[in-house]
Protein backbone atom coordinates (compact mmCIF):
# COMPACT_ATOMS: atom_id res chain seq x y z
CA UNK A 1 0.00 0.00 0.00
CA UNK A 2 2.73 2.54 1.11
CA UNK A 3 4.50 1.76 -2.54
CA UNK A 4 1.09 2.87 -4.59
CA UNK A 5 0.20 5.88 -2.03
CA UNK A 6 4.02 7.18 -2.77
CA UNK A 7 4.15 6.29 -6.55
CA UNK A 8 0.47 8.58 -6.58
CA UNK A 9 2.11 11.26 -4.47
CA UNK A 10 5.29 11.55 -6.90
CA UNK A 11 3.03 11.52 -9.98
CA UNK A 12 0.63 14.33 -8.69
CA UNK A 13 0.06 17.56 -11.19
CA UNK A 14 2.48 15.61 -14.17
CA UNK A 15 0.68 17.18 -16.99
CA UNK A 16 2.30 20.61 -16.47
CA UNK A 17 6.12 19.64 -16.57
CA UNK A 18 7.88 22.57 -15.83
CA UNK A 19 5.32 22.89 -12.24
CA UNK A 20 5.59 18.70 -11.97
CA UNK A 21 9.86 18.58 -12.33
CA UNK A 22 9.56 21.73 -9.80
CA UNK A 23 7.41 19.91 -7.08
CA UNK A 24 8.92 16.56 -7.57
CA UNK A 25 12.40 18.16 -6.99
CA UNK A 26 10.82 19.74 -3.59
CA UNK A 27 9.21 16.62 -2.55
CA UNK A 28 12.29 14.39 -3.16
CA UNK A 29 14.86 17.43 -1.56
CA UNK A 30 12.78 17.34 1.40
CA UNK A 31 12.31 13.78 2.00
CA UNK A 32 15.67 12.83 1.00
CA UNK A 33 18.33 15.79 1.56
CA UNK A 34 21.24 13.75 1.88
CA UNK A 35 20.48 11.68 -1.40
CA UNK A 36 18.83 14.17 -3.52
CA UNK A 37 21.03 16.35 -5.69
CA UNK A 38 19.60 18.88 -7.81
CA UNK A 39 21.00 21.09 -10.89
CA UNK A 40 19.38 24.31 -11.74
CA UNK A 41 19.06 26.25 -15.30
CA UNK A 42 18.02 28.81 -16.41
CA UNK A 43 17.55 32.81 -14.76
CA UNK A 44 18.94 34.30 -17.88
CA UNK A 45 19.98 37.71 -18.95
CA UNK A 46 17.01 39.37 -17.36
CA UNK A 47 17.08 36.88 -14.46
CA UNK A 48 14.49 34.64 -14.49
CA UNK A 49 13.63 31.94 -12.54
CA UNK A 50 15.84 28.93 -12.44
CA UNK A 51 14.55 25.91 -13.33
CA UNK A 52 14.99 22.16 -11.90
CA UNK A 53 17.86 20.60 -15.20
CA UNK A 54 18.29 17.19 -13.40
CA UNK A 55 16.81 15.74 -10.27
CA UNK A 56 19.93 13.07 -8.89
CA UNK A 57 18.51 10.68 -6.11
CA UNK A 58 20.52 7.81 -4.56
CA UNK A 59 19.34 5.04 -2.67
CA UNK A 60 21.90 2.08 -1.86
CA UNK A 61 23.33 0.76 -4.95
CA UNK A 62 20.92 2.81 -7.27
CA UNK A 63 21.30 6.50 -9.12
CA UNK A 64 18.00 7.51 -10.25
CA UNK A 65 18.60 10.68 -12.39
CA UNK A 66 15.63 12.32 -13.87
CA UNK A 67 16.58 15.21 -16.84
CA UNK A 68 14.51 17.80 -18.42
CA UNK A 69 15.55 17.77 -22.30
CA UNK A 70 13.95 20.06 -24.54
CA UNK A 71 11.90 16.82 -26.40
CA UNK A 72 10.59 16.34 -22.52
CA UNK A 73 11.70 14.46 -19.28
CA UNK A 74 14.56 11.42 -19.47
CA UNK A 75 14.44 8.75 -16.89
CA UNK A 76 17.03 6.36 -15.87
CA UNK A 77 18.21 4.46 -13.10
CA UNK A 78 22.22 2.92 -12.73
CA UNK A 79 23.43 0.21 -10.85
CA UNK A 80 26.76 1.85 -8.82
CA UNK A 81 29.19 -0.01 -6.60
CA UNK A 82 31.50 1.83 -4.71
CA UNK A 83 30.49 4.73 -6.34
CA UNK A 84 31.08 3.54 -10.07
CA UNK A 85 28.21 3.05 -12.24
CA UNK A 86 28.74 -0.34 -13.82
CA UNK A 87 24.80 -0.64 -15.41
CA UNK A 88 22.17 2.21 -16.84
CA UNK A 89 18.65 1.65 -17.96
CA UNK A 90 16.95 4.54 -19.74
CA UNK A 91 13.21 4.39 -18.27
CA UNK A 92 9.75 5.91 -19.12
CA UNK A 93 8.61 8.49 -16.39
CA UNK A 94 6.38 6.02 -14.72
CA UNK A 95 8.54 3.01 -14.59
CA UNK A 96 11.25 5.74 -13.08
CA UNK A 97 8.24 6.61 -10.92
CA UNK A 98 7.51 2.99 -9.90
CA UNK A 99 11.30 1.87 -9.66
CA UNK A 100 12.09 4.92 -7.35
CA UNK A 101 8.94 4.39 -5.04
CA UNK A 102 9.47 0.33 -4.91
CA UNK A 103 12.90 1.31 -3.99
CA UNK A 104 12.05 3.67 -1.36
CA UNK A 105 9.29 1.39 -0.10
CA UNK A 106 12.31 -1.67 0.69
CA UNK A 107 14.60 0.47 1.92
CA UNK A 108 11.50 1.82 4.51
CA UNK A 109 11.00 -1.73 5.89
CA UNK A 110 15.21 -2.43 6.34
CA UNK A 111 15.82 0.57 8.30
CA UNK A 112 14.04 4.01 9.96
CA UNK A 113 15.38 6.77 7.74
CA UNK A 114 14.49 5.47 4.78
CA UNK A 115 10.92 4.65 6.58
CA UNK A 116 10.83 8.47 7.64
CA UNK A 117 11.85 9.86 4.62
CA UNK A 118 8.98 7.55 2.87
CA UNK A 119 6.85 9.61 5.67
CA UNK A 120 7.80 12.53 4.40
CA UNK A 121 7.13 11.79 0.98
CA UNK A 122 3.86 10.79 0.68
CA UNK A 123 3.02 13.51 3.99
CA UNK A 124 -1.01 14.14 5.69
Amino acid sequence: MQFELLAASLRADSTDLAAFTEALAAKLEGALPGQTELQRKGGGLFGGPKRVSKIGVQLGDCRYELRVEKQGIECARGKSVRGIVLKTDQLTLDEWIDALSQELTEQAGKNEQARLALERLVGP
